[in-house]
């Protein structure tokens, strides 16, 4: 059985690491627990985070260095770091509701074991630009919510709705019925990305970075596509080849 709608406070003390990321948190409506911040850290976008921060009541704390060094997850503070008290997951009712409030054929990244955590974290701020409703993992074989994925977003991670499902494939054809048509990125797919029409309600899936989309899963996408590849290589990696699809969806809608 799928999940209904409800959310999983499964990522308890996740740690924003960066100053962007760290702003977009506190611009979010997501709950801030605590942000430390290293005492040498004199820059312009840190003093604006702490301005938002008294305004909003958030307590941050300025501390020496080596503490953030010590609390670092990505290794890549930038002087600043935040502390939340949960990361919620939504559910797939979520993705719908969202695009029906915005009026919009929904238009969802579904990430099929996705293990690298800077590949899930490039795809969440690549599907957040893009204005997509929603990404879709897998609860087992795949990357989760991190501190790394919260960087590598650049802070989309705080706005974009993430569902964590049990089982993808069963995901997929709960969305197809919903009136979604899904489509399966592989570098041998049959159709080119440019013959694919997602105009209507799309659902784009990329493959883990090793295997590709997995055999259940391809056999419940609509479509197979392929990137047109010109040069020697032949192949991008995941989350370039989710930005290339995303704004060829974004191009099709704006001439819609």
């Amino acid at each position: 059985m799928l999940e209904k709608k409800q959310n999983y406070h499964e990522c308890e003390n996740m740690l924003v690491e960066g100053i962007n990321a760290v702003f977009e948190l506190i611009k979010s409506q997501q709950a801030v627990d605590k942000i430390f911040i290293s005492c040498d850290g004199k820059k312009k976008r840190i003093g604006e985070i702490k301005e938002i921060a008294k305004k909003k009541g958030i307590p941050f704390v300025v501390c020496d260095r080596r503490k953030l060094d010590f609390m670092s997850q990505t290794k890549n503070h930038q002087g600043i770091i935040a502390q939340t008290a949960f990361r919620e997951y939504s559910s797939v009712d979520d993705i719908f509701e969202l695009a029906a409030k915005n009026c919009e054929k929904p238009l969802i990244i579904i990430c099929d074991c996705i293990e690298d955590p800077r590949n899930l974290g490039s795809i969440i701020r690549s599907a957040e630009a893009a204005g997509a409703h929603g990404v879709i993992i897998p609860k087992h074989r795949s990357a989760g919510l991190s501190s790394v994925v919260a960087k590598t977003s650049a802070g989309a991670i705080s706005y974009m709705l993430i569902c964590k499902t049990t089982n993808i494939a069963e995901t997929i054809k709960d969305i197809k019925a919903r009136g979604v048509w899904v489509f399966g990125a592989e570098a041998n797919g049959t159709t080119s990305l440019y013959d694919a029409d997602f105009k209507d309600s799309a659902a784009i899936v990329i493959g883990s970075e090793g295997k590709g989309i997995s055999r259940l899963v391809r056999e419940n996408c609509d479509f197979i596509i392929n990137i047109p590849m010109r040069g020697h290589v032949n192949s991008l990696n995941a989350s370039n080849a989710a930005t290339v699809l995303l704004y060829e969806a974004v191009r099709q809608r704006i001439q819609k």
